[in-house]
């Protein structure tokens, strides 16, 4: 077993120790070498290719560790990923390599149901329309509506959005949700009525999605889907812009069949600039900042680094995928 202070560990996660330095200090005091990704973005599969080799450890943020990267490691002995997501981790090219895969759930959960509360009020009150108006001088009558009584169909009942329900309790809203693994413990806690999809999109004023990119769930949110959906109804994504068909999306909301809507995801990231959803009045955009708070950035980074520093000594780590 290598001695951990002959270890190198890449931190990818940009936002790694941005809240509390501790954690950096803790990393670079346990192991030889530390290599922070100084480019503010995830790191690319060619980017991860010229990296890896010598590394023991990488903390993973939304980099792409595709099979290609993975195969180019020529010592890596565990991927902490610094979040939930694994659709851009190679999972089976990582077993094949020996390699251990952490995740942090639970971490970002609250921070993520915040932001996803936040923009479903901002769409149902207008709110950036009508302070746009009234910063050029404008008094508009601007009408929207309370979330008391209206219906949420939350599409994925994990962490996250076992968290938008308790919220949303306090709105008094009704809540509905679909998952193929309903928590049927949580939802009589939380007074969230299961349902299927066909039904959700039908009966929801407001439809939220906490499901991850799996195949099952690539552009779910296509033609179909929001043919079904109440017409004015709203649609919200702080999960995974792989879920959306952009396309689709832009229809629906040019129509007006869609109320508006609010990604914090998209497809690329970031989108390019001619992409015509960021003309659309409707829409609120912001850049993938669900997890983008302080006490997430906490959690993530502390959860990450004792599951890194864990495989390295040759421990079991506290959250295990692969």
């Amino acid at each position: 077993m290598k001695n951990l202070k002959d270890c190198s560990v890449l931190v990818a996660a940009t936002s790694f120790g941005r809240y509390d330095a501790r954690m950096r200090s803790e990393l670079e005091a346990a192991v030889g070498e530390v290599i922070y990704n100084a480019t503010g973005k995830p790191m690319t599969s060619d980017e991860l290719v010229r990296a890896l080799p010598g590394l023991d450890g990488i903390i993973a943020g939304l980099d792409y560790l595709d099979r290609t990267a993975i195969e180019s490691a020529d010592q890596l002995r565990v991927i902490a990923r610094y979040g939930v997501g694994l659709d851009r981790v190679d999972l089976d090219a990582a077993r094949q390599k020996g390699i251990v895969v952490t995740y942090t759930p639970g971490a970002n959960s609250s921070s993520v149901a915040e932001l996803a509360i936040g923009v479903m009020i901002a769409l149902a009150r207008h709110i950036y329309e009508a302070a746009a108006c009234t910063c050029r001088g404008e008094w508009p009558r601007v009408t929207g509506f309370s979330l008391e009584g209206k219906t949420v169909g939350l599409v994925g009942f994990g962490a996250i959005g076992r968290h938008v329900a308790k919220l949303l309790g306090g709105f008094g809203s009704r809540v509905i949700a679909t998952d193929v693994y309903f928590d049927a413990k949580a939802g009589v806690e939380l007074n969230v009525q299961q349902v299927d999809l066909p039904t959700l999109l039908k009966e929801a004023d407001i439809v939220s999605l906490h499901t991850p990119a799996l195949p099952e769930t690539n552009q779910m949110v296509n033609d179909d889907f929001l043919a079904q959906m109440k017409p004015g109804a709203l649609l919200v994504n702080t999960a995974r812009g792989e879920l959306i068909d952009e396309a689709a999306l832009l229809r629906a909301l040019q129509s007006g069949r869609l109320g508006g809507a609010a990604l914090d995801a998209f497809s690329e990231e970031p989108p390019c600039k001619d992409n015509p959803l960021l003309q659309q009045k409707n829409l609120i955009l912001t850049p993938h900042i669900g997890a983008h708070t302080d006490g997430a950035a906490n959690a993530m980074g502390w959860g990450a680094l004792h599951d890194c520093l864990a495989v390295l000594r040759g421990e079991e780590p506290q959250h295990r995928v692969a």
